[in-house]
């Protein structure tokens, strides 16, 4: 009878707590993942902790400066609207664009490059020679020029994002499925009977994770800076609607008298891209058994 060897739940349990220690273990990553936790919390909380309503307009109280009332404690921008709920609800749709572009950009780049890895061949020559194509166009590029022709909401900026910035994550899925795909447990795997479609998903899918997971926390680094600059460039959220990207716009001019203004969203943005980098390098170090840390 054949020795068939399978992976104890004690065997996973050690795995996952190896994972945690070593995750534990990256001082900056702890940090990353206290920022995303914070900045997340306020997002989903954003009308609990708002004080005012962000479209509220108050003409008496234009410019008022941080911490000059505690009904205003970040101060107000120059139709008198609260600065603090602004934040707590631009950061809400910074991080919604975010998140959705992310998910976009995993699962368009994730089955592309399933599919290039698997099949290889002529299949893989053209999808790779596609990713090339329009890797030769800066993203910037691509996303301002989409931008110019899609009426801006929070989909389809997000979509936007993230159909433009898939392409390196496909190279990597690509890249781990060729060099597991003649491994043993996928060629029994095609000895039982399965079908292609179930070794993609059930067999190389799980066995990519870790790549993938970093990849995506990084990607939602990109995505928030990519919805702020082109907000910034006035092709994103558009006012009254707040996003950190369209207040660092309407602050631009004056930045010399009331500078606060362009401070609090680019302190925020700056927060939550070190936050998901931090995050994603702490994630692959804790996958990347080769790597030594100190405790």
């Amino acid at each position: 009878m054949t020795d068939v060897t399978i992976a104890s739940p004690q065997i996973n349990r050690s795995y996952r707590r190896m994972i945690l220690h070593r995750f534990l273990s990256h001082r900056m990553a702890v940090f990353g993942a206290v920022v995303v936790f914070l900045l997340c919390l306020s997002a989903i909380f954003a009308q609990f902790l708002a004080p005012h309503d962000p479209l509220e307009i108050e003409t008496s109280r234009r410019f008022l400066p941080p911490l000059a009332s505690w009904e205003y404690p970040l101060g107000t921008d120059d139709l008198g609207r609260d600065t603090l709920s602004r934040l707590l609800y631009g950061g809400q749709v910074s991080l919604i664009v975010g998140i959705v572009a992310m998910l976009t950009t995993m699962i368009t780049g994730t089955l592309v490059g399933l599919a290039a890895g698997f099949y290889g061949g002529v299949v893989d020559n053209l999808l790779m020679r596609f990713v090339d194509t329009l890797l030769c166009f800066p993203q910037v590029f691509l996303l301002l020029v989409i931008a110019a022709f899609v009426p801006p909401t929070i989909l389809s900026i997000s979509l936007i994002i993230g159909l433009t910035s898939w392409m390196e994550v496909s190279r990597i899925v690509r890249a781990q499925v060729s060099s597991i795909k003649e491994m043993d447990f996928v060629q029994a795997s095609r000895g039982f009977g399965a079908s292609n479609w179930r070794i993609m998903v059930v067999e190389l899918l799980p066995n990519i994770l870790a790549p993938v997971l970093v990849a995506a926390t990084l990607k939602v680094a990109t995505a928030v800076l990519m919805e702020s600059y082109i907000s910034f460039l006035g092709y994103g959220v558009q006012p009254p609607m707040a996003s950190w990207g369209n207040m660092l716009t309407n602050a631009q001019g004056y930045f010399d008298t009331v500078p606060f203004l362009a401070i609090l969203p680019g302190i925020l943005i700056t927060l939550t891209v070190m936050g998901f980098n931090f995050l994603g390098d702490g994630l692959r170090d804790a996958f990347d058994a080769r790597l030594k840390l100190d405790a």
